[in-house]
């Protein structure tokens, strides 16, 4: 399956700035809303880039905190699931904080921080069988899982304890599984956004960890892409397709608003969900000559650090949010939803 959109991501990179999001707009079928599609909820599954915490309010990004003696503040720095949701004026439950928070808010957050692609389909289960069960034509899914599949594949490859065919052949069918529960959602009556996984040989993980491994990362991050796409009905009514990884690597090829594609905002120290604008990295690097402030954040792209003996350093700053998040609120307003 192939999707339309070649030449339009090819103007837009050439436009770049304002426009970069639409660089890698693409969707399932295409055409025109006949009537404008607005959701009465988002429910949002997969792992840990679409969760904020019922208790915390924290994010996995660069959560707002105005001081130490304040908590953080969910409403700033959203997630893309957050900014797709704000602007058809809904919320989730989980950052209902507004001085006047709106009365049983409909919108629901099923992913799972951690979650691995498969826990999708367990995620959907649950969330059928619940009050809040079913979907219907004015629901807008979200489904974005698999980075932390790529990441355990890529553990067990450089541990030797696989090879890359064999990390190719899980995530391929990882991807094709996955594929199958977007169908799945889309044939039961939801609006399906479904977004590949950034490209995971770009983040600050990647490039600790060399070029050679960082291009591994790479190529499994393409193989589970790849299968996902093909195994997707091409239906722009039912499902919108985001390529997130084209997004990545065309902001870390521009270098336009955001201009650090290679750091981390977050200290070390500051594992997520626990680093806040008042945990940011105070290195200066090559290529960062000037760390980031609570009000400079916008340049950075990634948030977490990598850590020695851990697969972070992986995750996407409250600018890559606002990318994804514009991205899919392009497709939901342009698929045939």
């Amino acid at each position: 399956m192939k999707f339309k959109g070649d030449g339009m991501r090819a103007a837009a990179l050439r436009a770049l700035g304002a426009l970069l999001s639409a660089a890698v707009l693409a969707s399932c079928g295409g055409g025109q809303q006949v009537e404008r599609f607005v959701p009465t909820r988002v429910v949002a599954f997969g792992d840990e880039n679409s969760v904020i915490d019922a208790t915390s309010h924290k994010k996995w990004t660069v959560n707002y905190q105005a001081d130490a003696n304040t908590a953080v503040d969910c409403k700033l720095n959203p997630i893309w699931t957050q900014v797709l949701a704000t602007a058809y004026a809904l919320v989730f439950p989980e950052c209902n904080t507004a001085a006047t928070p709106v009365v049983s808010p409909l919108s629901r957050i099923k992913a799972e921080a951690g979650a691995r692609s498969a826990a999708v389909q367990t995620q959907i289960d649950s969330f059928l069988l619940s009050a809040d069960g079913g979907f219907a034509g004015k629901d807008l899914v979200t489904i974005l899982a698999g980075q932390n599949d790529i990441l355990d594949q890529y553990a067990l490859v450089t541990a030797g304890s696989s090879t890359e065919a064999q990390a190719v052949a899980v995530l391929e069918q990882a991807g094709t599984a996955l594929a199958g529960q977007v169908n799945r959602v889309g044939t039961a009556g939801g609006k399906v956004l479904i977004s590949t996984v950034p490209d995971m040989g770009l983040t600050p993980f990647a490039i600790a960890q060399g070029t050679t491994n960082a291009a591994l990362l790479t190529r499994l991050t393409a193989r589970f892409n790849a299968k996902l796409r093909v195994g997707l009905i091409n239906d722009g009514h039912m499902i919108g397709l985001l390529l997130t990884d084209e997004l990545v690597q065309a902001l870390v090829k521009a270098k336009a608003s955001i201009t650090n594609v290679t750091d981390a905002a977050c200290a070390a120290t500051a594992a997520l969900p626990d680093c806040s604008t008042l945990t940011l990295s105070t290195l200066v690097t090559p290529t960062q000559a000037t760390p980031p402030t609570a009000s400079t954040l916008g340049a950075w792209l990634w948030a977490d650090s990598p850590r020695a003996g851990t697969l972070e350093g992986t995750h996407l700053s409250p600018a890559g949010h606002a990318q994804l998040g514009s991205l899919a609120l392009s497709r939901a307003q342009n698929n045939p939803f």
